[in-house]
């Protein structure tokens, strides 16, 4: 059938007017600030810092495109007896405690000294993971998930982050009066039972863990249940994803463990919200050194130097960056971003980002840095963190209709 020209003023009109996603221009402006970045911070700080920048976008971009998260792990075993996710989360942590035990126990990597997230046990933590496991669920996810949601074009992490912010810093205000709490020192099950004892029991409880999710699992399927991974791409699943999970947990197991050799702390996350938090009040003239948790001198040092010097703010940043480049490449932003969402669900993403932002100040920690890299750093702390996040996203999963989630 013959086109007229009238016909063909209007498709070209139409396709004038068509709203156009340039992937292509997200993909080299996401590369190109992993690229300036790392430059920059190789000039002005050190090589670690730039490496640790490039680390955190290979963790943003291995969360996006395995969609591996902590808060729809627990979410679909609580409501649907699913438990792929947490199986791949013990597994990751086995890793990273194989990956951490040399370092740990020779106690230097790369001519510094090395050490892992070991915290004491007490109220706080006990609170902070209980409200961090309610707020995860109302935000739609952890500190991670966020962080990659966000990379990923979802605008409802953006309203958790900045709950995230503001609770961390009404959480540094009064920082002083959790830590008087009661609690015990800080527990390791290598001091306790030396490196390979406590090494063998880590595997017990990440074992013991493994068996009871997949025998619940079980009782309600009658076998395991594999999430389907469709691959539409072939060998461009590689950059285009999805990817298995248990690829997403062993590279981020694997990622942990760089950090751990480069910087000489395990991944956290959460102390740069409280940082920037503490940044942004002062723009109003309020000085947030007379407030508690700032009269630690390493916090005041990081307060008064630049932000590109905090090495969590600058895998934070990167984390988001590299999560921004693996959707434009999944192919993404070739929909619209949808900026409108129900009220309730800004609601609950706020309150939810208020209640981990405050809760990860007082539990020394958030999914990774508490749970995370507290297990794998061989932490009574991580497993106490664990259990209590858990109790608490039981209550979170009750209340995700009221905020308009789904499921």
């Amino acid at each position: 059938m013959e086109v007229t020209a009238q016909q063909r003023d209007v498709r070209a009109k139409q396709a004038a007017n068509a709203p156009k996603h340039p992937t292509a221009w997200i993909i080299a402006v996401s590369i190109l600030i992993l690229i300036g970045g790392t430059l920059f911070l190789y000039s002005r700080v050190s090589w670690q810092q730039a490496l640790l920048y490039v680390l955190g976008a290979f963790g943003g971009f291995v969360l996006y495109q395995a969609h591996f998260g902590f808060t729809s792990a627990w979410r679909k075993f609580i409501l649907y007896r699913q438990g792929e996710g947490i199986r791949a989360l013990m597994v990751m942590m086995a890793v990273a405690s194989a990956l951490f035990l040399p370092l740990l126990v020779k106690g230097s990597a790369l001519g510094h000294p090395v050490s892992g997230y070991v915290f004491g046990v007490g109220v706080s933590v006990i609170v902070g993971a209980f409200l961090f496991g309610i707020g995860m669920q109302l935000g739609d996810g952890c500190v991670s998930g966020t962080l990659y949601h966000i990379g990923g074009g979802d605008t409802n992490g953006v309203v958790t982050l900045i709950g995230f912010i503001a609770g961390s810093v009404i959480a540094t205000t009064h920082f002083d009066v959790w830590m008087r709490m009661p609690h015990v020192d800080p527990i390791s099950l290598i001091a306790s039972f030396g490196a390979w004892g406590g090494f063998l029991l880590q595997l017990v409880l990440l074992a013991v863990v493994y068996y009871v999710v997949t025998v619940m699992e079980k009782r309600r399927h009658g076998q395991r249940v594999a999430a389907s991974l469709e691959n539409h791409h072939g060998w461009k699943a590689i950059y285009k994803g999805p990817w298995p999970l248990l690829v997403g947990a062993l590279l981020l197991a694997v990622t942990n463990a760089l950090v751990l050799m480069i910087s000489g702390k395990p991944w956290g996350i959460t102390s740069a919200f409280a940082l920037w938090g503490a940044k942004f009040v002062q723009l109003f003239g309020i000085d947030p050194t007379a407030w508690a948790y700032w009269q630690d001198e390493a916090k005041r040092q990081a307060l008064a130097n630049p932000l590109y010097y905090d090495t969590t703010t600058v895998m934070d940043i990167s984390l988001m960056v590299g999560a921004l480049l693996a959707a434009a490449l999944a192919g993404r932003y070739t929909k619209p971003i949808q900026w409108k969402r129900p009220t309730r669900m800004t609601i609950g993403a706020l309150i939810g980002g208020l209640m981990m932002g405050y809760g990860a100040r007082l539990a020394f920690g958030c999914n990774i840095g508490a749970y995370f890299s507290g297990i794998a750093s061989f932490s009574v702390h991580g497993w106490i963190w664990f259990v209590f996040a858990f109790l608490g996203s039981l209550i979170g999963v009750k209340l995700r209709p009221y905020c308009a989630y789904k499921n």
